[in-house]
């Protein structure tokens, strides 16, 4: 658990900042932008070499899998709205502040909630409610959050769509998340390091597939090379943009993924969220991006509703603890 946290906390705050750095030093594509999350699964195609997982392909055959047809049909419906989502968040960093994009990230803790409440069984206590809550007026405050937005670059129109889109692509991440473990432990049944593997290959080459034709079609693919030529970092630097962009995001999937087969989608979902009030401090640092008092009341609301779910989740882990040892006692006396 802690290093599949450490991998989406790192992953995600590098690729977050990364990208928002490609669109403030001159590039403009959104579906580049949207690309870099998804393209980078080929660095771990070599583990498929690897012993290990010749050794849970071999476990694999002796015990009851679902079929060929229903596999890919997961991993393409998956896939498809990974793709979805990747584009909106690419439109919210492009015109929001970084800091005010990672906060109303923050919502996609409520809506996992309540996908997870359907699709995972998820109870609702009054420490996940208030903690909901919480994070959802932390987003709201944010639509009325312009002054660190330079006007000269981003219109109010502009901040309004990307605020939409950021606020779409949360939904959606959340619902992903909530499928990503109905499918786990509902339809694939098993919970190792291969089948994470598999499901942040498979998820990205389905949407990294979806996502080339978005940019041949719209014929945004006939500017990059202008854009690289143009970016203000120079050609080296435009490319080790999107590279560790890639990879940051490919670290990020296989920290969300895993922390789900340990725990849920929504403990995974909540160490993410963990993760975005470091975005906002790195981003007044590296971007020298205002702290107004809106953000900071939002930021500091962001951080209160997440003690609160985790909290919740302490009075779980203690009432799970007492009904172990009381079945344990009750054993022993049998």
């Amino acid at each position: 658990m802690t290093i599949y946290t450490f991998f989406l906390l790192s992953g995600q705050s590098v690729a977050t900042l990364l990208g928002r750095l490609y669109f403030d030093k001159g590039g403009k594509s959104k579906w580049m932008g949207t690309i870099v999350q998804l393209i980078g699964f080929p660095i771990f195609l070599p583990y498929y070499t690897t012993p290990a997982y010749k050794n849970s392909a071999s476990n694999r055959i002796h015990s009851k899998h679902p079929s060929a047809l229903i596999l890919v049909a997961v991993y393409v419906v998956l896939g498809l709205l990974v793709a979805a989502n990747s584009y909106m968040y690419s439109v919210g960093l492009q015109y929001l502040p970084v800091s005010t994009y990672s906060l109303i990230c923050a919502s996609q803790l409520a809506f996992n909630a309540f996908f997870s409440y359907f699709f995972n069984s998820q109870k609702f206590t009054p420490y996940v409610v208030n903690s909901l809550v919480l994070l959802t007026i932390s987003s709201i405050l944010l639509v009325f959050q312009t002054e660190s937005t330079d006007p000269s670059k981003v219109s109010k129109v502009k901040y309004a769509i990307g605020f939409i889109c950021t606020i779409g692509a949360s939904a959606g991440y959340g619902l992903v998340l909530s499928l990503t473990q109905f499918s786990i432990q509902r339809i694939l049944k098993r919970e190792t390091f291969s089948v994470v593997i598999d499901m942040t290959v498979y998820q990205s080459l389905v949407a990294t597939c979806a996502t080339l034709v978005g940019l041949f079609a719209s014929g945004e693919w006939k500017g990059l090379t202008k854009e690289m030529n143009e970016f203000e970092l120079g050609k080296v630097s435009y490319v080790m943009t999107l590279t560790w962009t890639a990879i940051g995001w490919q670290v990020f999937s296989i920290g969300a993924v895993g922390l789900i087969i340990e725990v849920s989608s929504l403990f995974s979902n909540v160490i993410s969220v963990l993760g975005l009030p470091i975005i906002p401090v790195l981003a007044v640092i590296f971007f020298h991006e205002k702290m107004g008092g809106v953000k900071a009341i939002s930021l500091v609301l962001a951080i209160w509703g997440f003690i609160s779910y985790v909290y919740q989740q302490y009075l779980d882990h203690n009432k799970s603890k007492i009904e172990n040892e009381n079945d344990k006692a009750e054993s022993e006396l049998l």
